[in-house]
């Protein structure tokens, strides 16, 4: 191919062809992007007055096109500076990363030159200390000459590369231009789904797509939008995914999609324009050493890494289909480290699929790098009604005095003092407040002061031992991240103290009082410790002190990543309403909006609501005989089998021990707290072909979505709860800042969340066009009219 060109920004060149040696991944306490530009606004403010910043630069070399923005330029004495913001002292920078740092610097240095004409400049690299922000400055002076050598030089390792990857493009654009539909014809709600995602595509939106199952939102939503891939110049499409399963259906539709493509044929090893697709994972899963640091001198797949990273990138490319086990294939057989191996293939991938962090973390590596390169990047995000929680977890922290108490004797002694500070004035917070719960409209200064202070002591100190590992740096981590959230503190959060870091609730797990990582209780098969407001009260356990900054309108977060994105689609089958979505994760105003019809003939899904229950906490021992008596009757009437959710454990617990009392002949089974995967797997195995008993089940637990039980494995629910959070100090404060924020009565706090997890439940009976069930929605308020309007509308109760 020789009318290719190919454009590459100056850091990706100078990192493909001036990073060599050991991988080094130790932590050491690095500057915020804040600091960074606290830091370059320090720097200008030293510079004189004709100071230019942010200059862009591009050049030119053979068909390869090299553009970047070079920090500052000072006419007046001709030096061009690259400015980085860093802690601590500058001889602890690795030297591969300063070698870098000058590629870079050299590199902004020659298409400044060719551009103004100069016959020599002189190069500062300038090192910002993120705290006192006073300057290293380290200067050379170069010819043009020498700049444009060096330039060259560049260009001409990367060539190659470049002239390989504009293949790729043009023939994996040629490819998807001609993509069939790889099933032959789309079904209806199928096609509808399809054409707005490509709509939204094409017109550079966001969409919101409530899509109910057995449409094929995988296909669906991925198919247009590889169509959309050549026209729209999509850089990489990225499947994010709230649960492991979604990466599964994910991956075996890009295995058919990639079958589909012109030019492969079965048996064939992958064409050029075979699409690259790239599992990520989380660095635990892929981690060959654990025990060691990410630094050659500890761990043997860091050593010499970058050296041998060439090798390896070429083999993968070529490989294309890279899910975790070709990536440790090709990693280990090169001898470098299969999760950074992951990292920096993705560069080159074209769809990207993985959890959805990678994406909205602040430290989600796709998007950061996205925003890095210029990249055009479509997302698509599955099971997106999860989102939102997702979301809140990633923008909040929490931090225990037990936490502070039990680090304190395994520190060494001069970090010892500023940790009694910090849990003396946590102390001090908890006596001195009436209530087991207070919210704050901010911190308290003291305490702010006092976790400063930790946090810089801390940072010092793993600045001085960057091989430390263990609990001194978990506990780090832990008032790092408190200390970031509290920078952004705002109106979209809540601060908050807590004398009760784990209150335990009767007959059940233990519910954490911080934010938590819902996928790890979903894999756990725990509910949502905030599910449903009947959970039974808590009682006593060890007092313990919890401060938390808990995130509660993610969208001051996300609205920027919306906005640096070329199109979102978020699609689920229990989205709850638009506005709630749009509100709460910041989405754009002009975000289109798609209710996808249901597959299902109404008359397929029967939908009864037991007007004479209440499952309110109040009424339900006086409720559980006749809750009992409807599952039996059902049962008797329909036999098969049928999962009964309930909002809490005991709840679950009273109602099969009922059960069992009235009906005894009536096979059960019930999901037990903190359940593993054989167990889990036990659980869903008593769903066979013609079977017939009742899983008991927690609403929002492992249970209630991802489950896939078609034909009469499954023929109907029962549903003893709505899904409500429970009453509680802290659920006020939620209600009282979503009011605030967007006015009362939206039941963005609680109905509308709710009606999403009772919704997903009654998901589990269909699956297919051909499947016919029961659902039974055991409480009055389900007559309610706004309960009905957050039902599915062609449920006919």
């Amino acid at each position: 191919m020789s009318d290719w060109t190919y454009t590459v920004s100056v850091r990706s060149l100078c990192e493909f062809t001036a990073k060599r040696g050991d991988l080094d991944r130790r932590f050491t306490p690095s500057a915020t992007a804040l600091e960074g530009q606290a830091g370059q606004m320090a720097v200008l403010a030293r510079r004189s007055p004709g100071y230019e910043t942010e200059l862009p630069l591009q050049g030119q070399y053979g068909q390869l096109r090299v553009r970047g923005r070079a920090d500052g330029y000072e006419a007046d004495v001709n030096r061009l500076e690259e400015i980085k913001t860093i802690r601590g002292p500058v001889d602890t920078i690795p030297e591969n990363r300063r070698a870098l740092h000058w590629a870079q610097l050299q590199t902004y240095g020659a298409l400044i030159a060719a551009e103004r004409g100069l016959a020599e400049l002189q190069l500062a690299l300038v090192y910002v200390d993120a705290d006192t922000q006073t300057e290293t400055v380290l200067r050379e002076t170069a010819t043009a000459a020498d700049l444009q050598a060096a330039f060259a030089a560049r260009c001409q390792a990367f060539e190659a590369w470049a002239a390989q990857e504009a293949g790729h493009r043009s023939a994996r654009d040629a490819a998807l231009r001609e993509l069939p539909f790889p099933l032959g014809e789309l079904r209806p709600g199928q096609r509808l789904l399809a054409e707005a995602v490509y709509r939204a595509a094409a017109q550079g939106r966001c969409l919101l797509a409530q899509a109910p199952t057995g449409i094929g939102k995988t296909l669906g939503t991925l198919f247009p939008l590889l169509r959309a891939m050549p026209a729209q110049q999509l850089d990489k499409i990225g499947y994010m995914t709230c649960k492991g399963t979604g990466r599964i259906m994910a991956l075996d539709a890009l295995q058919t999609l990639r079958g589909a493509m012109p030019g492969r044929s079965p048996g064939q090893g992958a064409p050029q324009g075979a699409l690259r697709v790239l599992t990520l994972v989380a660095k635990e899963q892929a981690c060959e050493h654990p025990d060691k640091a990410c630094h050659g001198e500890s761990c043997p797949l860091a050593n010499g890494f970058y050296d041998r990273l060439a090798a390896a990138r070429s083999e993968a490319v070529t490989a294309q289909w890279l899910d975790p086990a070709a990536q440790r294939r090709i990693a280990l057989k090169h001898g470098i480290c299969p999760y950074y191996l992951g990292q920096e293939l993705l560069r080159w991938a074209d769809v990207v699929v993985g959890d959805v962090h990678h994406a909205f973390d602040p430290h989600g590596q796709l998007f950061n790098l996205a925003q890095a390169q210029d990249w055009k990047l479509a997302l698509l995000v599955d099971e997106a009604h999860n989102l939102v929680e997702r979301a809140r977890a990633m923008y909040s922290a929490a931090l225990s005095l037990a936490s502070v108490r039990d680090i304190e004797p395994q520190a060494p002694k001069a970090l010892r003092p500023p940790l009694r500070r910090l849990a003396r004035e946590l102390s001090d917070l908890a006596r001195a407040q009436p209530a087991e719960y207070r919210a704050f409209d901010d911190v308290p200064d003291a305490l702010a002061e006092a976790l400063q202070f930790v946090s810089a002591t801390l940072g010092e100190y793993m600045q001085n031992h960057p091989l430390e590992t263990g609990p001194l740096m978990q506990f780090y981590f832990e008032v790092l991240g408190l200390q970031r959230v509290l920078d952004k503190f705002g109106p979209h959060s809540l601060c908050d103290l807590q004398r009760s870091a784990v209150a335990q609730r009767a007959g059940e797990l233990t519910t954490p009082a911080a934010p938590v990582n819902l996928s790890l209780l979903d894999e756990l098969g725990m509910p949502d410790p905030l599910a449903s407001a009947e959970d039974d009260p808590p009682v006593a356990t060890d007092v313990d002190v919890l401060l938390s900054i808990r995130n509660v309108v993610p969208g001051f977060f996300l609205k920027p990543r919306f906005e640096g994105l070329s199109s979102v689609t978020l699609f689920s089958a229990t989205l709850g309403t638009a506005e709630y979505q749009r509100d709460l994760l910041g989405l754009p105003d002009d975000t289109a909006w798609i209710d996808v019809p249901a597959p299902f003939p109404p008359e397929h899904l029967v939908v009864r609501v037991a007007d004479r229950i209440s499952t309110r906490y109040d009424h339900r021992t006086a409720s559980l005989d006749a809750l009992v008596d409807v599952l039996a009757t059902q049962f008797a009437e329909h036999p098969g089998n049928y999962l009964a959710f309930f909002s809490s454990f005991d709840y679950l617990e009273q109602a099969a021990a009922r059960l069992a009392l009235r009906h005894p002949a009536l096979p059960r089974w019930s999901q037990a707290r903190a359940m593993g995967d054989a167990a889990r797997r036990a659980f869903l195995d008593r769903f066979v072909e013609g079977g017939r008993g009742i899983g008991f089940a927690v609403l929002g637990g492992a249970f209630a979505e991802g489950v896939d039980l078609p034909g009469t494995r499954l023929i109907g629910a029962f549903i003893a709860t709505l899904g409500l959070p429970p009453v509680s100090p802290l659920q006020a404060q939620i209600r009282e800042r979503l009011d605030a924020m967007f006015g009362a009565d939206h039941g963005y706090a609680d109905l509308v969340p709710g009606m999403q997890k009772v919704v997903q439940a009654a998901g589990r009976v269909l699956r297919s066009v051909d499947d016919r069930g029961w659902v039974w929605l055991l409480d009055r308020r389900y007559r309610r009219p706004e309960v009905r309007a957050l039902l599915p509308a062609w449920w006919q109760l």
